[in-house]
């Protein structure tokens, strides 16, 4: 501690100095101009509550609403990575056709509205999945089961099933246009001498992609990944649209039942800097350790 203070200059104070200002006229003005009461003290029981028939504490809103967004981040983030893979390399195909299908696919999704993008893959695609398959009996079957705490653990409330099937899918699908450009770009980035060489020992198109290009390309496009994943993890509040019951979904909820805005949104925000904050961290120092090896 004594180090990093020693590391501050005088800008460094100037700037904390107006920082603190700043901040300090927002509250004075909420309080005063708006008349807003705070309620601090009531936000925990909306993190965790207690059960007094039960006896034992459980997630309440805000945290069940952190759970489902991990979740589908999480599902979202893997199920785009294959995706954004297959993009990747449909997009440095030899055949035109391939290339200019998974470039439309691409441009499309990357210059078109999130919100509207969103909104046309849940009421054209994902419902009519989630319908064909008939996972709403699905899911109901399961939610009746008494021992189905290994699927409410992945999955949470079986219930709410569909709507996380649905989310996970047009998260994916929106995201997968930008993985499948840093793959591309990892791709392309591998020297041409090395793809002439595995071509002259025999390898076909695949076994030069899976031996040669993919293992490098993936090496150099872990970090902007790493970057894309945090975006997702901001971009699922979206969700909240189309009443996935995320964290933002689940913010709504609490500010109309108790009107708790600032407390409510405030503590949100604090969720999704603590989990992006945490991960961008954890990425930084996967990365220096890779680079010394």
């Amino acid at each position: 501690m004594q180090d990093f203070l020693k590391k501050l200059r005088w800008p460094d104070y100037l700037i904390a100095a107006v920082l603190f200002v700043f901040f300090g006229y927002i509250w004075l003005s909420i309080e005063g101009t708006l008349n807003y009461r705070w309620r601090w003290d009531v936000i925990p029981s909306y993190i965790v509550g207690w059960h007094s028939g039960r006896e034992e504490y459980f997630a309440n809103l805000l945290l069940q609403g952190l759970a489902a967004t991990v979740r589908i981040s999480l599902y979202a983030g893997i199920l785009a990575l294959i995706l954004g893979t297959i993009l990747g390399v449909a997009r440095c195909s030899s055949n035109l056709t391939i290339r200019m299908l998974a470039r439309t696919y691409l441009e499309f999704l990357r210059n078109v509205p999130p919100v509207v993008v969103v909104f046309i893959f849940f009421f054209f695609l994902s419902q009519q999945l989630i319908d064909a398959l008939n996972l709403e009996r699905w899911a109901r079957g399961i939610a009746r089961q008494e021992n189905n705490q290994i699927w409410e653990f992945f999955f949470g409330e079986m219930r709410r099933f569909p709507s996380l099937v649905s989310g996970v899918i047009v998260l994916a699908l929106f995201e997968s246009a930008f993985v499948g450009e840093i793959v591309r770009a990892g791709i392309q980035s591998i020297p041409k001498g090395q793809r002439e060489a595995a071509r002259s020992i025999g390898m076909s198109r695949i076994q030069e992609l899976r031996y040669v290009v993919l293992p490098q390309a993936m090496k150099k496009v872990v970090p902007p990944l790493a970057n894309q994943f945090i975006s997702l993890i901001k971009d699922s509040s979206i969700l909240s649209l189309i009443s996935v019951q995320e964290l933002t979904y689940k913010t709504v909820e609490l500010v109309a039942s108790s009107r708790m805005i600032f407390e409510a949104w405030i503590t949100t925000a604090a969720f999704y800097f603590v989990v992006c904050f945490g991960l961008s961290r954890l990425f930084a120092r996967l990365e220096k350790r890779s680079d010394k090896r």
